[in-house]
């Protein structure tokens, strides 16, 4: 894997740094030390400034080169999420039931190592901004912070984001301009009948068996309403009702998730979970209270940004390690907002570490080290090659 001779040289600092990132995760809008480690680093390699304040915990560092007034920005995400870690790794979290299970320990270490490049060398005209965003897997930081003025109080051409990817070859890139990943929506269903004796069922209405037809219901939505080449998911991962076995309970609550990439579609899923599971629930004599919360729309790459991202990835890595995605991912990622309020891109860098490699979100997962430079290299070629030196 071709990566910068110098950001090699640090590969082990920036191991220590993801591995203490990944011993002490914090959740989405409680990344209090994460924030505080990402400034005490930024603070060492002696960037220009160091922006706070933003969606909390945001952090980002100026590093400024050259005389230019062109800027960009390079993207990282710094929550964990609330999983058991079952690693068993000597760094593994310290905090129960919070794990770095989507490698964005990895993301900001990563970044954090092309920030100790970019303020080393400077070799670039304008001014580079590194993004540290909290609160990416569930309170979307991203929108928080461009409503926090990011885009006004960090003037920038295009922004760059990168996502590790375990299906994929440690050191491989993926790119697709266009849609990349889906939009995301959390679901919230609260079926109430009427408790009773388990041994008596005639005299309540059951809302496990109610809840259980509107999980096969909702899953016509896709395959009945929406238009077979469209892509479109509804997944319950939760539900949670009652406390004994000879018991029935008086409600039942759900939990899950839907993604698709085209607006309509994503108004037709909503409009199909609050048609099945209110009808449902009311032809059983129960009730069905529903709450569907968009949590960030499709994220789309800009033709011309995906084009120089993926001109600086062929040259971090071989061509034979530059690879086009067919298909979008059903994943979802809250960089879509700085997309759509600025022109970039977002690539995946393969992690894969050979064999049944955990997915993302697994319990067992653990952020590839290996791969670390080569994001970190990625990045900085990015600010030198979109803000080239004269003659450079």
């Amino acid at each position: 894997m071709p990566v910068i001779n110098r950001i090699a040289e640090f590969h082990a600092d920036m191991t220590a740094w993801r591995r203490d990132l990944h011993a002490h995760p914090e959740l989405s809008m409680h990344e209090a030390r994460t924030s505080a480690v990402v400034q005490a680093k930024l603070l060492e390699f002696g960037v220009d400034e160091i922006i706070t304040g933003m969606a909390v915990h945001g952090v980002v560092g100026v590093i400024r080169g050259g005389t230019s007034d062109r800027a960009i920005g390079l993207r990282a995400d710094m929550d964990a999420l609330a999983i058991g870690e079952e690693t068993g790794l000597p760094h593994a979290s310290v905090n129960p039931g919070v794990m770095h299970a989507c490698g964005h320990d990895g993301h900001t270490a990563m970044l954090l190592g092309a920030a100790k490049y970019l303020a080393e060398t400077r070799n670039f005209d304008g001014t580079v901004y590194v993004i540290f965003q909290p609160a990416e897997e569930f309170e979307a930081g991203a929108d928080k912070m461009v409503k926090d003025g990011l885009f006004e109080r960090c003037p920038m051409e295009q922004v760059f984001g990168l996502h590790n990817w375990p299906q994929a070859p440690a050191g491989t890139f993926l790119w697709r301009a266009g849609p990349v990943m889906a939009a995301v929506a959390w679901i919230d269903i609260v079926v109430t009948g009427k408790g009773s004796h388990g041994a008596f069922p005639h005299q309540g209405v059951d809302p496990i068996m109610v809840s259980a037809q509107i999980i096969n219901g909702l899953q016509t939505i896709v395959s009945r309403t929406i238009e077979p080449i469209e892509g479109g998911v509804v997944t319950i991962g939760h539900i949670n009702g009652g406390d004994a076995p000879n018991i029935i309970p008086e409600r039942v609550v759900m939990r899950g998730t839907a993604r698709w990439f085209k607006p309509a579609v994503g108004d037709a899923i909503e409009a199909g979970v609050h048609r099945i599971a209110t009808g449902i629930a009311a032809s059983f004599g129960a009730s069905a209270a529903v709450k569907f919360t968009r949590h960030a729309p499709a994220t789309v790459n800009d033709e011309d940004a995906t084009r120089v991202a993926v001109r600086a990835a062929h040259t971090t890595a071989s061509d034979a390690n530059v690879r086009h995605m067919g298909v979008p991912t059903m994943g979802g990622e809250d960089f879509a907002f700085m997309l759509n309020a600025k022109q970039g891109a977002y690539l995946m860098l393969g992690g894969g570490k050979g064999g049944n490699d955990p997915m993302l979100h697994h319990p067992r997962y653990d952020f590839n080290d290996d791969i670390l430079p080569v994001g970190a290299s990625w990045w900085s070629v990015l600010a030198e090659q979109l803000l080239p030196r004269a003659g450079g």
